[in-house]
């Protein structure tokens, strides 16, 4: 699963450059939001039981040490970075050994457990959406003070945003809750989620990004902890999750259409088949 979404990440990023005139194709800078499948340690810093700072995790890592990244060694965003000519791993910014010059090329916001549902969040009691775009304004008026105002809009513009999030809100959230104590239908529930990935995109193009990859939702039903716990299934896929993140990525797909056509000057890709 984590080999599909590197390979995911890397074909929304060449999608990405593909649609950037060529005199612009250097991007200074990759920036994550996110949940576990793109955290590089972040909840390291937090309080939270939600953490991957122990064996086997990090087992491949440049040192062999678990970093608080959700693997066995780098993430995607690391090998997108790595890609793209700046560094081998994107630090988290909330990790006390690295400052503002180490995020100057790349950073990340995200934290695992997280969802687009600020209910999500609280569930393992991890950083909401919001508090990850709070954190990224903070980043800029750092990166002004260290670069000066031109220099560090000029990374703001043109920087790579990776954003891979939405999972968790019907794992550890909606899926859970008995049927009764459900608030909404798994069709209101995903224009739910919709309206909020929408406003979180038009938030940070306000505050200056153009160029941004968002990641579909993986067939959530083939995870192996759901195929795990889930024993009514027989450890087979559950096959009405895959559906619902199917129909998910259906309606992330028009709504990132109509995003491109309504804001001047963003480029945002996405792929929405599983992989």
């Amino acid at each position: 699963m984590q080999r599909n979404r590197v390979l995911a990440f890397l074909l929304l990023a060449a999608q990405l450059l593909v649609q950037i005139p060529e005199s612009c194709a250097k991007v200074p800078a990759l920036i994550v939001f996110g949940d576990s499948t793109v955290d590089s340690g972040n909840n390291n810093q937090i309080s939270t039981v939600l953490k991957s700072n122990f064996q086997p995790y990090g087992r491949d890592y440049f040192d062999g040490k678990a970093t608080g990244r959700f693997s066995n060694g780098r993430i995607a965003p690391d090998f997108i970075s790595e890609g793209l000519g700046l560094k081998n791993a994107v630090p988290a910014y909330l990790d006390p050994a690295y400052n503002i010059a180490d995020f100057a090329t790349g950073v990340c916001f995200a934290s695992a457990g997280t969802g687009l549902d600020n209910a999500t969040s609280a569930v393992l009691s991890v950083m909401p959406l919001w508090k990850e775009v709070e954190y990224y304004k903070e980043y800029q008026t750092r990166l002004r003070s260290y670069l000066g105002e031109e220099k560090a809009n000029e990374i703001i513009s043109e920087a790579l945003y990776l954003i891979s999030i939405g999972t968790n809100d019907f794992l550890e959230n909606y899926y859970l809750l008995p049927r009764k104590l459900r608030k909404y239908s798994v069709n209101e529930y995903q224009n739910f989620l919709i309206g909020i990935a929408a406003d979180f995109v038009t938030d940070i193009y306000k505050l200056g990004a153009r160029k941004m990859s968002w990641s579909g939702l993986s067939p959530f039903g083939c995870l192996p902890l759901e195929r795990t716990t889930q024993l009514f299934y027989g450890s087979k896929c559950i096959e009405e999750y895959n559906i619902v993140a199917r129909d998910f990525n259906t309606k992330m797909e028009v709504k990132v259409y109509q995003l491109n056509r309504e804001l001047d000057g963003i480029i945002v890709a996405g792929v929405f088949k599983s992989v």
